[in-house]
């Protein structure tokens, strides 16, 4: 089994649109493979409309999303819809 490479987005501080747009940038940018399930996009938020922008957007491109509350942030795992 091939290792998933795990790509890590930083957005904490930014607020939406701005959060939205960057992440869609990393999806186009990984889009193949997220897609094939080489790679899974992790985005670090503090913005909590991005926990409903964010995987809105990303199940609408036909990936598997799951969102999480840690202590100081959300982390949004974006990848290979199963």
């Amino acid at each position: 089994m091939a290792k998933i490479r795990t790509i890590e987005l930083n957005i904490l501080g930014q607020v939406c649109p701005a959060c939205l747009l960057v992440v869609l940038r990393e999806l186009n940018t990984h889009r193949k493979r997220l897609k094939n399930g080489e790679a899974r996009l992790i985005v670090k938020t503090d913005h909590r409309d991005t926990t409903r922008t964010i995987p809105e957007s990303a199940r609408k491109m036909g990936y598997d999303v799951e969102v999480r509350n840690l202590d100081t942030c959300y982390e949004i795992t974006i990848g290979k819809k199963e």
